[in-house]
């Protein structure tokens, strides 16, 4: 440990939330304002524990499954995007649905629509259960194959070589899926992808910034939960350079032993973490004697997205 003080911290920038889940976090305190306690929420609205705690204490009710919602009742989407069958569900119920859905993963749910509709077989980069891989297999199930390591490129058998089409999970690490593309491309020379990348901005950005502070720090510390797709990469990309690195809830979470023979600690934050955790962090670690703190800025994010039809006219308290 650096003592009661002296220790840094570098402070990757960009980070934290997206602008997608920004925007589906706000669909769904403002479904509360619009519609008052309770609103149901399909699955987690993003993957993070504290969100989904704060979306509760406001009246969200998260389920499962748009079944176990009651008839008539409104269900926000979760930013993760769903299948079909789901809206399908929705109407049978009569529910007042808000698709939360991140513009970017619609825009993936187009195009396997689209290689599916010229008759193409779509390798789908991700990871099996989680829940944007489960909407957009539902796009097209029966020509979408997955394809998860580099190992499984190597060996993935497909009906046609000549028809084939690949997407990705948008929260993939860059590194990992560049290589299976490029696996891909090499065994079967005519397919096709995407016109653009599919990992969206905020993934490869936030990654950049875990490249950029990595060399320079003894321990990385990433805000995010465990179940948080594009978080967990941030963490990978740290170790890959040989720098420690650990997820973490929140401060909590950190086992001063991690610390103890640093001297500059790296933090981020996953795209799903709001940027409240990352000061209670920066004050945690002042405590322990890292109190001085460098910004270490990559990129500027100037994303925004309009909201879900459905709340777009509604304001909040104090917006």
């Amino acid at each position: 440990m650096v003592g009661v003080s002296g220790g840094r911290v570098l402070l990757a920038s960009p980070r934290g939330y997206c602008a997608g889940v920004d925007r589906a976090v706000d669909a769904v305190e403002r479904a509360l304002a619009k519609h008052g306690a309770p609103v149901y929420v399909r699955k987690q609205i993003v993957h993070n524990l504290h969100v989904v705690r704060d979306l509760e204490s406001k009246g969200a009710v998260f389920v499962e499954e748009e079944t176990e919602v009651p008839r008539g009742a409104v269900v926000v989407l979760s930013a993760h995007g769903v299948a079909p069958d789901v809206y399908s569900n929705s109407r049978v119920r009569d529910l007042e649905v808000i698709d939360a859905t991140c513009p970017l993963v619609t825009k993936v749910h187009v195009e396997a629509r689209r290689f599916a509709a010229d008759g193409r077989t779509i390798v789908l980069i991700g990871h099996a259960g989680h829940e944007e891989v489960v909407g957009t297999t539902g796009q097209a199930p029966e020509r979408t194959i997955l394809v998860q390591s580099v190992s499984e490129a190597r060996t993935v058998e497909v009906p046609d070589p000549q028809n084939l089409a690949y997407l990705t999970q948008t929260t993939l690490s860059v590194s990992e899926t560049d290589a299976i593309i490029d696996i891909l491309r090499e065994r079967f020379p005519a397919i096709q992808g995407p016109p653009h990348e599919d990992i969206c901005y905020a993934t490869q950005n936030r990654q950049d910034a875990v490249k950029a502070i990595a060399p320079r720090v003894d321990v990385l510390l990433v805000i995010g939960s465990k179940n948080s797709s594009n978080s967990n990469r941030l963490a990978e990309v740290s170790r890959e350079r040989g720098t420690p690195a650990h997820l973490v809830d929140d401060e909590t979470d950190v086992d001063p032993a991690w610390l103890a023979t640093a001297s500059t600690v790296g933090l981020t934050s996953g795209a799903s973490a709001p940027e409240w955790l990352v000061d209670r962090m920066l004050g945690w670690l002042a405590s322990e004697g890292f109190d001085d703190v460098e910004v270490v800025t990559l990129a500027e994010e100037r994303v925004r997205f309009s909201l879900p039809a459905g709340v777009r006219e509604i304001p909040l308290a104090g917006a």
